[in-house]
């Protein structure tokens, strides 16, 4: 199957680069100029992955990113942020949205491709648990169904973001182990995706908060990392 990959971009350079250099990797480039155009694209067919530009004609790149993540089909659609500012505030705003991680302008089409293919990988992981591993995990009142990709706090469904759900997958097959911000990385995504631990910190501030007080049981380990205490 050919990955389509979205991107909404309202620079034409840039998307003439990433046309040839996603033919290279087999995918196919969607393109958009604005966020509206983008939307539009998404709920009239499928696509494996969103490439996000912050600085957008019409409506800007993190209202297009709330309103993709509002889709009930996009909620684990993989969306990657590029912004030419590299402004702090505007990454943790973007990942906090539901972005999956972030480039800064001018980035390489190999970097981005990199990080593409990790983020179709995790769906893959997430989406076919392999025969005879465990997929349901149960630690108090926090519950994770792998195979049907559902997660409860009690039995209240958690509305989860697709990497959210996959650190929770860790802490949970994993209770009392300590992850470095590089081995979560590691593990959700895989062995080739640059090290981006801000956007770790801030997924896992969304999960505490979506698991209200049971959020105190993901301790972080200070110069370390975290780990889900039992």
């Amino acid at each position: 199957m050919t990955e389509k990959i979205l991107i909404i971009e309202d620079e034409s350079e840039i998307q003439e680069m990433l046309k040839f250099a996603f033919a290279r990797e087999g995918w196919k480039l969607i393109p958009a100029i604005t966020g509206e155009e983008g939307i539009k694209i998404l709920l009239e067919e499928e696509v494996n992955c969103v490439i996000l530009d912050i600085m957008l004609p019409g409506i800007d790149g993190l209202k297009t990113l709330k309103k993709i993540r509002e889709m009930e089909k996009c909620k684990s659609l993989p969306i990657i942020l590029c912004t030419a500012r590299g402004e702090e505030t505007d990454i943790v705003a973007g990942l906090e949205l539901g972005a999956d991680d972030y480039v800064v302008k001018p980035y390489s089409p190999r970097v981005l491709a990199a990080r593409i293919r990790a983020a179709l990988r995790r769906v893959e992981v997430l989406e076919k648990a392999p025969a005879g591993e465990k997929s349901f995990f149960e630690q108090g009142e926090i519950k994770i169904d792998i195979e049907k990709h559902n997660a409860f706090l009690g039995e209240e469904s958690l509305d989860l973001l697709a990497t959210e759900f996959a650190i929770l997958t860790q802490f949970m097959s994993k209770p009392d182990i300590v992850f470095t911000r590089s081995k979560l990385i590691t593990a959700i995504r895989g062995e080739d995706y640059p090290v981006t631990d801000r956007s770790i910190d801030v997924q896992i501030a969304g999960l505490r908060k979506k698991l209200k007080n049971h959020g105190k049981m993901i301790e972080t380990i200070r110069g370390v990392g975290y780990r889900l205490k039992t």
